[in-house]
């Protein structure tokens, strides 16, 4: 049976990977950041050579957007050589390699949503180094996918729904960004296409232009003001009380790092090659939360 190694098993993208890749029987398996360090060279090539995978999911990444901007070293160390240290081995084993990147390889100055051929421009160290991860990646691997995707959310780990919901049941008033804009996709719906991908490549259903870069995001785009107006009209009675949501500019809350106004992700390459896409925003949105509040 062919094998799918994943790292960041513990991330929210990585937890939906399992849920999904153990309903469809595919043998995976599974390392977070204690049984793998991408950062290790060493480690990383013992683990490819025990396990011997056909195709490696890499979800483990340096996330904090933040605090990236005075952990430099930390965040190219999982970002840049992480990723490459991955490309290597699946090189070497002649594995695939998917690797997730982000929106914030661009500056967000396109009015227009971005298209994988888009110069990118990122703002901070974070959007820096995983630009780096993708260009170590490009450069190493021959036959690897990366998946650019924003504002990911799920019902596991830290993201923007359950931080709204917390808030919701703390204050009586949240204060939201409305002059930024982006595609907030739901890491079930981003597993589910990473792992369609995974099967279309281990049965050697695989398109001669289906490598490279590509984009994949929930679908159509929205305010982070709008995403938890959303929230809160989806939830709906659940909640004990409805806050009063106050709409303020990206000046009004400022942070370490620099988002780009314009997240926004055009995802027609995706559909167009591989004939797959995230659902509409919204409607992922009301899964989630339904599948949030049933295990609650």
């Amino acid at each position: 049976m062919t094998r799918i190694l994943l790292t960041g098993a513990n991330g929210q993208l990585g937890y939906e990977v399992i849920q999904q890749a153990r309903a469809l029987a595919l043998d995976i398996v599974a390392l977070d950041r204690s049984t793998l360090d991408i950062t290790d060279r060493k480690a990383a090539a013992e683990i490819v050579q025990n396990s011997a995978p056909d195709l490696i999911i890499n979800a483990a990444a340096y996330t904090a957007v933040d605090r990236a901007e005075t952990d430099r070293q930390a965040a190219f160390a999982v970002n840049r050589d992480g990723a490459r240290n991955l490309a290597e081995v699946a090189e070497r084993r002649g594995a695939v390699l998917i690797h997730f990147s982000t929106d914030y390889v661009f500056d967000g100055a396109k009015p227009q949503p971005y298209v994988e051929e888009d110069t990118v421009g990122p703002l901070g160290v974070y959007g820096e180094s995983k630009e780096a991860g993708e260009a170590a990646v490009r450069t190493v691997s021959e036959r690897h996918l990366i998946l650019r995707t924003s504002w990911v959310y799920g019902v596991h780990g830290a993201n923007f729904v359950r931080t709204m919901l917390r808030l919701a049941r703390e204050k009586d008033e949240i204060r939201v960004v409305t002059d930024q804009t982006g595609c907030p996709t739901y890491a079930a719906d981003l597993a589910e296409i990473a792992l369609q991908l995974s099967v279309q490549v281990l049965k050697g259903d695989f398109p001669k232009d289906g490598y490279g870069t590509f984009h994949c995001a929930g679908q159509g785009q929205v305010s982070w003001h709008g995403f938890a107006s959303k929230i809160f009209e989806l939830v709906g009675e659940r909640l004990c009380k409805q806050p009063e949501l106050i709409g303020i500019p990206a000046s009004e809350f400022p942070t370490l790092a620099n988002r780009p106004a314009n997240s926004a992700l055009d995802c027609s390459k995706l559909s167009r090659v591989h004939g797959l896409s995230a659902r509409d925003w919204p409607v992922a949105l009301s899964d989630m939360l339904d599948r949030l509040y049933l295990n609650a």
